[in-house]
C-alpha cells in the first residue's frame, strides 16, 4: 500500500507541476488577496470619505457646521456645491458619496425656535463609504441640534450642568468585547482571507478531479493507485493540502504577527483549525465531485457555495436570526466552524474544551467524503465527458 501511495503521490505532483495555473490558484491568488486586503484595511477603517456641502444659508452658524464636518474623522468635504441638483449630479457621477444640505435662513430659524431642518443624503450603492458618510453626517446633525437646545436652555436661565443632564439624562458606557478598537481589519480580514483560501481549495480539488475525467486520463490515475479511489485521492489532494495549509499559515502569520490581531489562545489552536479547514474544504469538493462528476457543474457548485460562504457563514449576521431554510446551510460549510473556532479561541480565549465540537465537525468532512467514493470510482473507470 505504501508503494501505491508513493506512486500516486508522484503522479499527483507531476500533474500539479504540469500547469502554472495550479500554483497561481493555490499560492498567488490567496497571498495576493491577503496582502491587498491587509493594505486596504491597514488603518482599520476607510477614512475621509469624499462628500460635498450645500450651504444655502451662508451664515456664521452654517459655516461653523461646515468646518466641523470637515474636521470629522470619517468624511472629507471635497466640494461646496451651490444647489441640491448640482450635489446630486456629483453623487451620480461617483465623485462623492453624499452631501449635507443646510437650508436658507437656517440660523434665523434655529435661533428663533422656528424649527430649522438639516438634511443629509448618502449613497448606499457602495455600502461601506455610504454608511460612513451617513454616520458622519448624523453625528454632526445630532451634535448641532444638541448645541442649539443647550444654547436655548442656557438663554432661558438654566445652568449649564442642568442643561447637559436634560440633553443626556443617561450616560452610556460602551465596552466592545473582543475588538475594543472597533477595528474593521480584525473583523473582516480574519473571515474574508480564510474564506478565499477555502474557495480556492474547493475549486482546485474539483478541477483536478474532474479534469481527469474530462481528459479521459482517470483510468491511468486509478492504475497508478492500484485501482484504489482512496489512494488516488490521497496522492492528488495531499500535495495540494500541504501547499494551501502552508499558505494558510502564512496568512495567519500576517494577521496575528504583522497586523497584531487578537490571539488569546495558544497559536497551535488556530494553526490546527486552518489545517482542518483546508482539509474540510477539499472534502466538501470531493463530495460535490462524487455527486456531480462533471467539470463545469462541479466548478459551478463549488464557486456558488464558496461565494455564499461570505454571507451565510454568519460573519455579519447571526444564524439564529436567519430564515431557518437559509440558516441551516451554514452548517454544511467548513468555514462556518473555522469562524466559530476563531471567535472562541482567538477573540474570546475560551478553554479548548468548549470548542472541541467545532474541530470534530471539521474532521467529519473527510469521513463523509469517503462514503460516496464508489460512485466516483465508477465514473473514473468509464470517463464520459458531458460538455
Amino acid at each position: 500500500m505504501l508503494t501505491l501511495l508513493k506512486q500516486s503521490l508522484a503522479y499527483g505532483w507531476r500533474r500539479l507541476c504540469s500547469r502554472k495555473l495550479y500554483i497561481a490558484a493555490m499560492v498567488v491568488v490567496p497571498v495576493a488577496f491577503a496582502i491587498y486586503f491587509v493594505d486596504l484595511m491597514k488603518e482599520g477603517l476607510p477614512l475621509k470619505v469624499p462628500v460635498s456641502v450645500v450651504d444655502l444659508d451662508h451664515s456664521q452658524l452654517s459655516r461653523r457646521i461646515a468646518r466641523n464636518l470637515n474636521a470629522a474623522e470619517l468624511i472629507d468635504i471635497r466640494h461646496s456645491d451651490l444647489s441640491y441638483s448640482e450635489a446630486l449630479d456629483r453623487v451620480r457621477r461617483g465623485e462623492t458619496f453624499g452631501f449635507f444640505l443646510i437650508p436658507d435662513n437656517f440660523e434665523r430659524d434655529a435661533v428663533g425656535g422656528a424649527g430649522a431642518t438639516l438634511t443629509f443624503y448618502s449613497d448606499m450603492t457602495v455600502f461601506v463609504p455610504g454608511t460612513l458618510a451617513f454616520k458622519g453626517f448624523k453625528t454632526q446633525a445630532v451634535t448641532t441640534a444638541g448645541g442649539l437646545v443647550a444654547t436655548t436652555l442656557t438663554s432661558m436661565g438654566v445652568n449649564e450642568s442642568t442643561a447637559q443632564s436634560l440633553l443626556q439624562p443617561v450616560v452610556i458606557s460602551n465596552n466592545p468585547i473582543g475588538n475594543p478598537w472597533l477595528n474593521y481589519l480584525i473583523y473582516l480580514a480574519n473571515s474574508f482571507i480564510p474564506s478565499v483560501l477555502a474557495l480556492m481549495a474547493m475549486l482546485m480539488t474539483s478541477y483536478t478531479i474532474c479534469d481527469e475525467i474530462k481528459r479521459q486520463t482517470s483510468p491511468q490515475w486509478l492504475r497508478e493507485a492500484g485501482g484504489s479511489m482512496f489512494i488516488a485521492l490521497m496522492g492528488k489532494l495531499l500535495p495540494q493540502w500541504v501547499i494551501m495549509t502552508v499558505v494558510g499559515f502564512f496568512c495567519q502569520a500576517v494577521l496575528y504577527g504583522f497586523c497584531h490581531s487578537p490571539l488569546n489562545c495558544p497559536l497551535w489552536h488556530m494553526l490546527l483549525a486552518m489545517a482542518l479547514m483546508v482539509m474540510g474544504s477539499q472534502a466538501f469538493a470531493v463530495i460535490v465531485c462524487c455527486a456531480v462528476p462533471n467539470l463545469r457543474l462541479s466548478l459551478s457548485i463549488c464557486s456558488l457555495t464558496g461565494i455564499l460562504t461570505f454571507s451565510i457563514a454568519a460573519y455579519s449576521f447571526p444564524v439564529p436570526s436567519m430564515y431557518p431554510a437559509v440558516g441551516i446551510f451554514s452548517y454544511i460549510l467548513p468555514m462556518r466552524y473555522y469562524f466559530l473556532i476563531y471567535a472562541d479561541q482567538a477573540l474570546n480565549g475560551v478553554p479548548l474544551y468548549y470548542s472541541r465540537w467545532y474541530y470534530a465537525a471539521l474532521l467529519m468532512f473527510p469521513l463523509v467524503a469517503m462514503l460516496p467514493l464508489r460512485r466516483l470510482r465508477k465514473h473514473c473507470l468509464n470517463p464520459v465527458y458531458v460538455p
